[in-house]
């Protein structure tokens, strides 16, 4: 009896924690929270800010580290199991055991990395959530255009080491070369700088590079958009499924059939 009495006790505890959690109002803290903690972070950056107020943000750092930990502990007492089911909450408790390393420079790039728990404001707004959840629905088709993107790249790098690269050895001297400047010049940043210097050697060059711009930049690129588009457009319709009432669904055909129906009688 006392074991089912304990039992009961703490299930109406995890519940009570829960509706705390869950709460808008807690909600809302956390994000103000995390908001003035990105704040802090940013403020570090500044070597004026940092040598007059360094102590007080440090400790304000330190403050608000030890609230998430409290948040992270009354979140894994009421979900216990489920805690570890969710992926945002992992990735909350990575962030916050990375602001636990110890202040060498091997792990200043993990500390750095602290500034990572804003993504946690993605989980909150459900139009950022959706964009990301596309975007993860949409990794499939974005690997299968990578890939061509990759072979599209190589087929080209090869191409220029071969045509371009006793003149030109900076940019296509080598694979890995080539490799850089034909990215750099999918990006359309600074291009007509590398073709214009090429063409003054080799003046055919630029039905080479326009029909690489062609392929690589306006076609492939362009699918990479579509891909993702049509994954949020996806994600966004099964969401607006998810959210019918069915009983007002059926309800609403009915009126339709019944409609139908009088029209028929006329």
């Amino acid at each position: 009896m006392k074991m089912k009495n304990l039992d009961t006790a703490q299930r109406k505890t995890n519940l009570s924690l829960r509706k705390i959690i869950d709460n808008s109002l807690f909600s809302n803290v956390i994000m103000v929270l995390i908001i003035l903690n990105a704040i802090v972070l940013g403020m570090e950056t500044y070597p004026n800010i940092t040598s007059s107020f360094g102590n007080s943000l440090r400790t304000i750092d330190h403050l608000l580290l030890w609230v998430f930990v409290v948040e992270l502990f009354l979140r894994f007492i009421a979900y216990r199991k489920d805690f570890f089911r969710e992926p945002w909450m992992i990735f909350d408790m990575i962030v916050v055991g990375i602001a636990f390393m110890p202040a060498h420079e091997a792990f200043s790039v993990l500390r750095a990395a602290r500034v990572l728990r804003v993504l946690r404001l993605v989980s909150i707004f459900p139009s950022l959530r959706r964009v990301i959840e596309g975007l993860i629905n949409a990794i499939p088709g974005i690997g299968s255009i990578g890939a061509i993107l990759i072979i599209i790249m190589y087929v080209f790098s090869v191409m220029a080491t071969k045509l371009y690269g006793l003149s030109f050895p900076d940019w296509f001297g080598s694979l890995h070369a080539s490799f850089f400047s034909l990215f750099q010049i999918m990006t359309l940043e600074g291009w007509p700088d590398i073709v214009r210097t090429v063409m003054k050697t080799y003046p055919n060059a630029w039905i080479f590079f326009v029909i690489y711009i062609l392929v690589a930049t306006f076609s492939i690129l362009n699918l990479f958009i579509a891909v993702i588009v049509d994954a949020m457009q996806k994600r966004q319709e099964f969401e607006e499924i998810e959210g019918v009432d069915p009983l007002k669904a059926i309800a609403v055909e009915l009126k339709e059939l019944n409609y139908k129906i009088e029209q028929l009688k006329k």
